[in-house]
């Protein structure tokens, strides 16, 4: 059995009898896939709605029975002028309508909580969709292209992806070379005939086979338990995925030359790579949408590139030139990781 051969058995056996940390790394993508997946939605139900009613017709209930029926709303009844304030202040309803009907024609007042930003310009637009229900105005077709239904989990799939994939694998590499600080066993490691590049790959190694094996699993439940839709592209998801699970697994052996205990490395690799994941990445807030200096930082960030990657090929099923750009980014930057990991590798020795 060779020297590389042996490093790489000897971590497995690692993995293998840590059975905690081993069922953590194995259910905590599972777990996070499907809370992003179905618990975290921005999709906005139960509006809580009044309604203000100056004059009953046959249009005010028409308007009414719209409220009523529309499976977004939970209608709270007609209530009086003076107690539409108090409901609103109170928590009691999200929203209401004040319906005026003034020579035949009503006039409609929409009136929104707007202490939640996302339920109240949520909630302002659905109630405009069903005031103009019955609009004799020429209908406006809208086409939702990629995601008909509007289903969070289309969004959220990639940025989950990309934030585990950073998570795990910096965090499993990292704590096990630190390890072998804490134990002595890397000095032993390091005096015996065993090149430095040799001792790095064979730490890599089972990780980035585990690292492979969560794929797996992410992406079967992706396209089966979430529902998103199988193209031709997936093959262009896996290798490029692997191209990032690399990129991570640097940043572990990077993060595990600047630290000396294991507690330091989970911190780094916990906060320091999961705030910027999550804040910067696209992942909830889009790019787009912050100042221009932010948006500068966040190029620095990998997941930005692998998030913004997945999503054309996972969601839009576009070829693989449209993530060129991302593509080419990803590579440099785990050359560039790498290359700077190994280097202080070996500074240390």
């Amino acid at each position: 059995m060779s020297i590389f051969t042996s490093l790489v058995k000897k971590e497995t056996l690692h993995i293998v009898r840590d059975f905690r940390t081993l069922t953590i790394v194995l259910i905590m993508p599972v777990i996070l896939l499907l809370l992003f997946g179905f618990a975290i939605s921005t999709e906005v139900n139960n509006i809580n709605v009044v309604a203000v009613v100056n004059q009953h017709t046959d249009q005010t209930r028409d308007v009414l029975e719209r409220l009523r029926v529309n499976p977004y709303f939970t209608f709270k009844g007609v209530v009086s002028s003076d107690e539409v304030g108090q409901m609103l202040c109170c928590g009691k309803a999200d929203a209401a309508v004040v319906i005026m009907s003034d020579d035949g024609r009503l006039k409609y007042q929409i009136m929104v909580d707007a202490s939640n930003t996302n339920i109240a310009q949520t909630a302002a637009a659905y109630m405009e969709e069903v005031m103009s229900g019955r609009s004799v105005t020429p209908s406006v077709i809208t086409r939702t292209l990629y995601n008909p239904q509007l289903k969070s989990a289309y969004n959220f799939v990639p940025g989950t992806m990309g934030m585990i994939f950073i998570l795990i694998c910096a965090m499993m590499t990292s704590v096990s070379i630190v390890r072998e600080k804490e134990t002595g066993t890397m000095a032993l490691l390091l005096v015996s005939p065993v090149r430095p590049r040799t001792i790095i790959l064979g730490k890599l190694v089972p990780y980035f086979l585990l690292s492979c094996a969560i794929l797996v699993v992410m992406l079967l439940l992706s396209y089966t338990v979430l529902g998103l839709p199988l193209s031709a592209s997936v093959l262009d998801v896996i290798w490029i995925t692997v191209l990032y699970i690399v990129l991570a697994l640097s940043l572990g052996l990077l993060v595990s030359t600047l630290v000396s205990t294991q507690v330091t490395a989970l911190l780094v690799s916990g906060v320091v790579f999961m705030l910027p994941v999550i804040m910067l990445s696209g992942m909830i807030f889009p790019v787009d949408n912050m100042p221009l200096p932010i948006q500068w930082i966040s190029c620095l960030i990998p997941a930005r590139w692998y998030i913004s990657a997945m999503r054309t090929l996972m969601i839009q099923r576009l070829p693989l030139g449209y993530v060129v750009t991302e593509v080419i980014v990803l590579s440099f930057m785990t050359f560039a990781v790498f290359c700077l990991a190994v280097r202080k590798f070996k500074s240390r020795i």
